[in-house]
Parts: C-alpha cells; structure tokens; sequence
C-alpha cells in the first residue's frame, strides 16, 4: 500500500493556551538564554583550566553540551510557533527534529550512568581511580554513549515513515515527538507505541536501575568509613549528580508514561510539561554544579573577575 505523507506538518503550538502564547515564549526564551549562558560558562571554566581536567568534570562538559543540543533543537522552533513566525516543518525536517530530541536524550542518560560510575570509583576504590578512568577510557564511554544513542532511536524515523498520513497535517504542539507524530496516522500505531517503551526501558530505564546499584554501593561504602568528616564529605560530592538526575529522569519518565498512557491528562498539560523539560534541565544543571561544586564555584568567579579587571584596564 502506498505510503501518504504530508509534505509538511503545521504546529499550532498550545492547544487551549493560545492566549497565553506570548507569556509562555517570554518564559520560555528567559529560561532558554539562562542555559546557553549557564553551559557555555561552564564549558569555557572547564576547558580553561587544566586543573579540571579530570573524568568528572569531563563528563560535565559532555552533560553541558547536551543540554545545549537538547534546547536548541526544539526552542527555537518552539519559539517561532509561539510568536506565529514559523508553523510549518517539512515531513524530513519533523522527523530529523524528532530523532534529535531521542538521541540526546538516551546520550544524555549514559553520561549521568557514566558520572555514577566515576563518583562509584571515586569513593569506593580512590586509589585506582587514576588507573580506571584514564582518557582512553573516558573517551570509548562517549564512543559508546553515541552509538547506543544511534542504534536505539534510528529505527524510529522508519517506523513513523511507513505509516499513511491521509492528508493530515496538523500537530498540536510545539515540536516534534514520535508519539505526537504517529498519532496523525490513519493507520495502528500500536508498533509505535511499544518500541516508544522498548526504548526507553532498554536506555534510561536501566540507566536508572544501574546508577541506583552505584549509589546503593556508595551509601554502603560511605556507612564504613571510620571518619567522621569523610562520610558527609564524600556525600556532598555526590549531592549536585543527584540533584541533576532528579530533574533528568522524574519529568521525563511522567511525561512518557502519561504521553502513553495517561489519556486521561488534558494534552495542553502534556505539550507545556514537554516545553518545560528540554528547558529546564538544562537552565538548572549549571547553577546546580556551579554552586554545590567548589571548584567550578572559585574559577567562575576567578575567571569573572579576571574579565571585570581586564575591562577596568
């Protein structure tokens, strides 16, 4: 049977929000700037000083550079279809949108599994720390973050391409999601919905039961250990990755279950909490680090006063 698809889609932003529109943007754009600066000052801090070049703030780096994909992918044209700029995507740009988000995402998600295991090595076995996570190593673990990335969500743009359209066209929302697109078809997505759920348990799903285990062996090891300074020590190292995998994976897992199966929710309540989540996280993750981590904390405010001296010269 011939396959008919749309040439574009037409993105309505909001449903039932269309007055608030421009107040969601001006939010939505404050918190979009807020993430750029956050990262990128985190980025800049990291790579300009040697003494943070260590595994941990590595794979911070890597986290930051997620969230700048992650929001840039969808915010801009987020953006557009709020302020009524740019309401049409083409089929292949929707489906490229769509693939983007995911494959951050599930990239995402390895690199807070792979901040577990070094925190794990860190406090319970310090002294080959150095010996494990060389940078060959940290290198294969963003090699491989990559591919499973690919291998996962690849297959989705296939099974969103083989269903019939029937002319239908217009997406209530602000972005592209895969469930959001297969639910134009005239056709059973039940394959759709399904691999949806295959591919998050096989990604974030047992990313979340791994780092749980590595937390579970550091509460266990941190319960041993003799000082008493070492214990609360040890856990503020780990306080700002808990934090950033609270706001990573409890709105991404409510958003996905209820997306599926929660028919029940009001869809403007699910397009807002999918706006929020790729803005969010990433606007949050920075300071998270920038104020409970004292390293990143002194050379931010090193570099910064090194830029107001430099302008007062």
């Amino acid at each position: 049977m011939p396959r008919s698809h749309p040439a574009f889609f037409i993105l309505v932003g909001i449903p039932g929000m269309e007055k608030s529109h421009t107040w969601i943007s001006i939010l939505v754009c404050l918190m979009y700037t807020a993430a750029l600066l956050g990262n990128t000052v985190l980025l800049i801090t990291v790579v300009k000083e040697h003494s943070l070049h260590q595994p941990m703030y590595i794979f911070l780096c890597i986290l930051a550079v997620c969230n700048l994909l992650l929001s840039t992918a969808t915010v801009p044209k987020t953006l557009g279809v709020l302020w009524s700029l740019s309401t049409h995507i083409s089929f292949n740009g929707c489906l490229a949108q769509m693939f983007s988000v995911y494959f951050v995402f599930v990239a995402e998600s390895a690199v807070l599994l792979a901040m577990a295991f070094d925190r794990y090595i860190a406090i319970c076995d310090p002294l080959r720390y150095s010996a494990i996570l060389t940078r060959s190593v940290v290198v294969k673990v963003g090699v491989a973050a990559l591919a499973r990335s690919f291998c996962i969500m690849f297959p989705a743009i296939f099974l969103l391409k083989r269903l019939p359209y029937c002319g239908h066209s217009i997406m209530p929302h602000t972005y592209c999601e895969h469930i959001g697109v297969a639910r134009l078809a005239c056709a059973d997505i039940s394959i759709n919905i399904w691999y949806g759920v295959a591919a998050g348990f096989l990604s974030a799903g047992l990313d979340v039961v791994s780092i749980a285990m590595s937390y579970t062996l550091i509460l266990r090891s941190l319960w041993g250990l003799p000082s008493s300074r070492a214990s609360p020590k040890a856990l503020h190292t780990c306080g700002s990755h808990l934090c950033v995998i609270a706001m990573f994976y409890m709105p991404a897992f409510f958003s996905f279950l209820v997306h599926r199966f929660g028919h029940q929710v009001p869809r403007h309540v699910l397009i807002l909490l999918a706006n929020l989540y790729v803005v969010v996280p990433p606007m949050l993750n920075p300071i998270v680090y920038g104020v409970r981590t004292r390293p990143i904390r002194e050379r931010v405010a090193h570099l910064l006063s090194l830029g107001v001296s430099g302008r007062g010269a």
